[in-house]
Parts: C-alpha cells; structure tokens; sequence
C-alpha cells in the first residue's frame, strides 16, 4: 500500500477538519431550528389551553348562579370579628383574624343579615346544586343568572353531613351544566372553578388537581375531597369544579389558610359522584336517608397493625361494635380488621363511612374481616340510619356546642399525637357551629372546661353544666399548643 506524502497529508487534514467544521455548524444549525420549533410547538400547546379555558368559560358560565341570601342572626355570633363583605363564612375560610383584628361586643341583638355564595344550574326544571353552608336557615333565598335575570329560590332540601343543598327557581330556557365522573379524575388534570369570589360575579379560575380523598379535614361527617390548587375564596362555596371537557367533577366547599392569609392554593371540592347520591334523593324526598352498620372504626396505623398481626395498613380497625346494631347481628367483633367490601378493598375509615352511608337501608353487604390473623367473610344487612344512632354511633354529642367528642383511647392518643396526655378527644364538628366558629377541629384535645380538668366524657358533660350564662372556658392542646378558648353559647 502506498504511503501519502506530506502534502497530501496536509490536505486530508485540511479536509477533515473542513468536514467538522461543516458538520457543527449544520448540528447547530439543526438545533438552533429544533429549539426554536420546541418553543413553536409550547406556544401554541398554551394557546390550544387557553383557546380550552375559553372555551369551557363560555359554555359552562350560563349556567353558573350568583346566590344571595338574607337570614336573621345574632350579630355577635357572626361579627364578633368584624368579617367584609357580610361573609359569616369567612373565619371558616380564613381561621382566627390576627392580632388588632377590630373586635365588636359579644352581646348583640339579632338582626337581618346578607350573605352570598355560588351554585349550578343541574336540571331544566330549575334546580340548583350549592352548599348547605350557602343557603341552609335562610329566610330568603335570590338567585341571579349571568343573562340578568333575577329569581327568589325555594329551598328544596339540604344535607349539613356532605355541606350540600338544593334550590330551585321557576324559570324557562334555563342553561344546564352536564355532570362527569369524579372517579375517573386524575391527579394532575386541568380543572377550572367558577363561582362568584367577594360578589365578583362569573369569576374563572384555573388549576390541577392537586389530590383526591382527602378526608380528615374537619369540614363535614361524610368527606372524600378533591384537593385543587385553583383558586378558591369566600364567595366561590356551591360553585362548579369543571374538567377540560366542561363536565362538573366536584363543588367547591372551603379553603385551607393560616392566619387569615387568603388563598394559598390548597382548595376543596365534594366529588360530584357523592353529590349525585345525595341532590337525587333531596330532590325526591327533600333529606338523605343513609345506611346504618354500627360500628366505631379508626384507620390502621403501623403499630395497630403489628399489634394486630396485619402485615400492612390497609384495612379498617373496628374499635366497637354497638348493641343491636347490624354489625352485632353478623357476629362482628371489637378488634376486627375490616379488609374489604363485596370483595372490593377497603383502605381507610374515611373511604369505609362514606361507603356504608350511601348504601340503601336493607341491603346485604359481604364484609371481609380479619380475625386472629384468619379471614373470615361476614354477611351485614345495612339499616337505616336515624338520628338515635347517629348519636350513638358518634359517642357522645355536643348538640349546642356543634361538637362531638369520645373517651381518649391509647390507640388515639398515639394517632393524634397526645400520648401521656388526659382529657377527652373531638371526633367531629359541625359546620357553622359555635365550635366550628371558635375554631375547634376534628383532633383536638379538650383537658379542661370551666377550669375543671376533665379525664372522661361524663367530667366534660358535667363541667359543662357550670357555665350558666357565663361563655364556656377550655383549656384545649392542638397543633398550636395547649391555650384556652371560650365559646360563646349566646345565653
């Protein structure tokens, strides 16, 4: 083979070098064209976002409703802190007003006040869907559509254990919005809510889908949230939470804030799939009729399920069983572990409650439990839940103060971090209540009341009764600390 010589060298050289040098200037060139069709393509992928908000605003909006409602109240169970805008609900929203909040005297005589809210248009006879918190004890009830027009509402039914009611106006020509599937929502998918924010009539917001079955949050008995970071202000409560395709997948009911802040992205909407349940029968019968199985159950924690013999946490603890209950009937024990469903898996108590309460009285459940580490298949015949129960199946219930507490157990002192500690635990309070008002959540740890420590239910209820017409005093421990709180019953 024939060596090059040192000219020919230099010119392969040369060309090489040509070569690569062509070879990147083409790679940038290609890359200076990808990116710039990369940035083509994001543009026009939020201009088609934009074009779908547009779109599903114009659609949607109609059927939107601007709800204001009158109601008598004493002045100083709602405006002890001065709230704008009329909005009773806004420390529900917003927590405790900050230090030099103006305060306002704690006696004051009933008066006619105004409030306001949002709701959807779910049928052309004139139905609307919104909240209980909207709409429940009002004396009257307006209802304003985005075409002007103007209508008094009836009250149909409402439902204070989900937060929802039903209205309705007789009107013709009514827009209506079409209902989705709130199970078939992902985390992470676009939504928009609707509503009418401070009396900002149609305002559109937008965000994700942030979390689904979030429960535990204090709100309502019956909760399985879809948490949204679309913003969501006093004003929005009965308002759509609409999907890309313009259905309804959730109702706005509350925000999450510290300090009075506003909106810090974390929202709360009920799943449209449990309102379906519930507006249907409201408008049929104008309550809800829920299954009863009677039993107290709590999440199963990693410790429980050592304790239990359960390998993982799935699965619901039964703490006790009440007597004659249907529970008790089927020959469910105290220690069960409730691991499924008509063969479906059961996770949380949450999920459990919510199940049981939507079943229609006589119907027959397998239950799968497990039992000494051996499973066993139980055959439940759900009744119907009446207020008797209900009180039972809640331990006992503070019915003035909104509130209703149990015996603090090792079990729940470890789950809600009051281990060492005495006093008597809150399972549960009720929207709007005097509770609900002071600020008293689900958790909570009540030590004393009137000054009075307090190791037991039968000491709390007695410690009660000295109040007189003096506010209530307790001495409360939650995830601020232990402090005092007075309730002002409005004797």
């Amino acid at each position: 083979m024939r060596k090059a010589t040192r000219g020919e060298n230099r010119h392969i050289t040369f060309l090489n070098i040509f070569g690569v040098t062509l070879l990147l200037i083409a790679l940038i060139l290609v890359g200076t064209h990808g990116a710039g069709m990369a940035q083509e393509r994001a543009l026009e992928n939020l201009k088609e976002t934009g074009r779908a908000f547009a779109s599903v605003a114009k659609e949607a909006s109609p059927a939107v409703v601007f709800i204001k409602v009158e109601k008598t109240v004493s002045q100083g169970q709602f405006f002890r802190f001065g709230t704008p805008f009329n909005d009773e609900f806004f420390r529900r929203f917003f927590g405790e007003p900050g230090p030099g909040f103006p305060q306002m005297p704690q006696q004051q005589p009933k008066r006619q006040v105004q409030s306001q809210g949002s709701g959807f248009i779910i049928s052309p006879e004139g139905y609307i869907l919104t909240n209980n918190h909207v709409v429940g004890d009002a004396d009257e009830v307006t209802v304003k559509l985005l075409d002007g027009r103007e209508f008094t509402a009836e009250i149909v039914g409402t439902d204070p254990p989900t937060d929802l009611a039903v209205i309705k106006i007789k009107a013709k020509n009514l827009p209506v919005l079409p209902l989705g599937d709130s199970d078939r929502i992902e985390v992470g998918e676009w939504v928009l809510a609707l509503g009418n924010p401070f009396g900002l009539s149609h305002t559109l917001t937008a965000g994700i889908v942030s979390a689904k079955g979030r429960s535990s949050v204090g709100i309502t008995d019956y909760e399985d949230y879809i948490q949204t970071d679309a913003a969501i202000n006093p004003g929005n409560s009965g308002g759509p939470l609409i999907d890309l395709e313009g259905k309804v997948v959730g109702i706005n009911t509350a925000i999450y804030s510290r300090n009075g802040g506003g909106h810090i992205g974390i929202g709360f909407a009920i799943p449209v799939n449990m309102a379906k349940a519930v507006y249907t029968q409201l408008i049929e019968h104008g309550n809800v009729t829920r299954g009863y199985l009677g039993v107290t159950i709590q999440d199963l924690t990693a410790d429980l399920a050592l304790s239990f013999g359960i390998k993982d946490t799935k699965g619901v603890l039964v703490s006790q069983v009440l007597s004659d209950s249907p529970a008790e009937k089927a020959g469910m024990r105290q220690g069960d572990v409730i691991v499924s469903l008509n063969g479906k898996p059961v996770d949380t108590a949450a999920a459990l409650r919510n199940e049981i309460a939507m079943t229609a009285p006589g119907t027959s459940l397998k239950v799968g439990v497990i039992r000494d580490g051996k499973t066993k298949t139980l055959s439940v015949k759900v009744e119907k839940m009446s207020e008797d129960k209900l009180t039972a199946s809640r331990s006992e219930s503070m019915k003035d103060l909104g509130m209703n507490v149990s015996a603090l157990t090792d079990e729940l002192a470890k789950q809600y971090g009051h281990e060492g500690e005495s006093g008597v635990l809150v399972t549960g309070v009720e929207p709007g209540s005097i509770a609900a008002r002071a600020g008293i959540r689900p958790g909570v740890l009540i030590k004393e009341a009137n000054r009075r420590p307090v190791k037991n239910i039968k000491e709390f209820e007695a410690a009660l009764k000295q109040s007189g017409k003096k506010p209530i005093l307790l001495f409360v421990k939650d995830d601020r600390g232990s402090h005092y709180i007075a309730l002002d019953t409005g004797k």
